[in-house]
């Protein structure tokens, strides 16, 4: 008797991949202001020059960034403000990344977001494009409703690199048990293309 097919999925990045350019830099601006995210990241030049001299990364210097510019600071109009950008953020969508979204949907396979980007506007982003999940790096917060504030740190690994491929296979289990179609533009996005048995680099093929 012949195996059932397996189950196809469908692995997205999102900055670059489904939008124009990056998205968190902006939303960042947005929430602190420019003049602030501007002196944070003068203080933290020194990283910077360690990440320009390959001795880290560019996703270590987003978690000091979220360090400085989070903590303490108030989760509920972050939340809406995230809601709000994530409105705009279709006119910076990609055509053929729409069209590709739709054909997998069509298909009917699992459409999965795998993001170094934030929650906090990717949640609505992800729904409205019809994804069954969301895999992104998450802001740890303390307290609870009008409390509730974000105490600079993530809640569980950031989604980015080798991040990226261990949050699908945590969330789809054993790599022989699906099909994996993966989708990404950057070198941060080499975890997750390696595992694919369809790996589209800057195409929607």
């Amino acid at each position: 008797m012949a195996a059932a097919p397996r189950p196809v999925v469908a692995a997205f990045d999102f900055d670059g991949t489904i939008t124009r350019g990056d998205t968190l830099l902006p939303f960042l601006a947005r929430a602190f202001g420019r003049t602030r995210v501007a002196a944070t990241f003068a203080a933290l030049s020194p990283l910077a020059l360690r990440v320009a001299l390959g001795g880290a990364t560019v996703d270590d210097f987003k978690v000091r960034t979220i360090e400085r510019l989070f903590a303490g600071v108030p989760a509920p109009p972050l939340r809406a403000l995230g809601r709000a950008y994530a409105a705009t953020l279709p006119a910076r969508t990609r055509p053929d990344a729409l069209t590709r979204i739709r054909w997998h949907r069509a298909q009917g396979h699992a459409l999965v977001i795998v993001s170094a980007s934030l929650d906090l506007y990717l949640a609505p982003v992800a729904r409205d494009l019809g994804f069954d999940h969301l895999l992104c790096t998450r802001l740890s917060t303390r307290g609870e409703g009008d409390d509730e504030r974000f105490d600079g740190f993530l809640a569980g690994e950031d989604c980015a690199g080798p991040g990226k491929a261990r949050a699908l296979l945590a969330l789809l289990g054993e790599r022989a048990g699906f099909e994996l179609h993966a989708y990404g533009d950057a070198a941060g996005d080499r975890a997750l293309l390696a595992l694919a048995d369809h790996a589209h680099f800057r195409a929607f093929r």
